[in-house]
């Protein structure tokens, strides 16, 4: 088993957080493309919450929020529209901790949360698919978010779960969402900000806007000769955005 807590980990202090090793503690790993850094995950959770808290990662793909969980005694609803990230998030789970929260895994879509009252959560985390650029499930799953291309109706779909976080979201409290930009017919297509945009649209404030470098992306030496070729940047960062409620 390998060590169940990160070496030299340092709580992030500034809007620019850059992790170039992903950590691999417990039972991390990066096989699950598009799945976010457990430093990312850690760092919110510490900062945004106390142990014995109720948290919701309604998207929670290969599981890195619900080990982070079991890591750090914090409760979590880990919900997704895909049965495969549920097996995949059971199996990240079997391992032995000190702690043992409750971690509850359910097959659900974010755009509706009815299992939850009203004002029950204390923090969310959220890392959503940047439209299609990856797609997660195939067409069986119609209303996997992944699965949509026209960015401004994904950015209506996101809103609906805005709305849904806003409500089960206790009043003072905070929601982290991690989402990429992308491009369309070589223009620069800002999805982060205008998925911000929603999400202050149904009442959030914007507590911070945190500038994630990107590492290890898929095909990066193919597209660095094509960046030079066809005169485009490589987009290597995401934005980690907090919300008040």
């Amino acid at each position: 088993m390998k060590n169940l807590n990160p070496e030299n980990f340092e709580q992030e202090c500034a809007t620019v957080w850059s992790f170039a090793r992903r950590g691999k503690w417990a039972t991390h790993n990066s096989k699950y493309r598009g799945n976010w850094a457990p430093e990312v995950v850690r760092n919110l959770i510490i900062r945004y919450t106390d142990e014995d808290d109720y948290l919701l990662d309604p998207m929670i793909g290969g599981g890195t929020t619900a080990i982070e969980c079991k890591l750090l005694n914090r409760n979590l609803l880990a919900l997704d529209i895909n049965p495969n990230a549920i097996k995949l998030t059971q199996k990240a789970l079997d391992f032995e901790s000190e702690f043992s929260p409750k971690i509850k895994l359910d097959l659900n879509d974010s755009r509706s949360l009815d299992m939850l009252k009203d004002e029950s959560i204390d923090f969310i985390l959220n890392h959503p698919p940047y439209a299609d650029i990856i797609k997660y499930s195939d067409k069986q799953i119609e209303k996997d978010l992944s699965n949509i291309h026209d960015l401004d109706e994904f950015c209506d779909e996101i809103e609906k779960v805005a709305n849904e976080f806003y409500r089960v979201l206790k009043q003072d409290k905070f929601c982290a969402i991690l989402i990429g930009d992308t491009r369309r017919n070589k223009m620069y297509q800002p999805l982060a900000f205008k998925v911000m945009e929603r999400f202050l649209k149904v009442g959030f404030e914007l507590k911070e806007d945190i500038i994630k470098h990107q590492h290890n992306c898929k095909a990066t030496g193919f597209w660095v000769n094509k960046s030079k070729e066809y005169n485009f940047l490589l987009i290597m960062h995401e934005h980690l955005f907090i919300f008040k409620k």
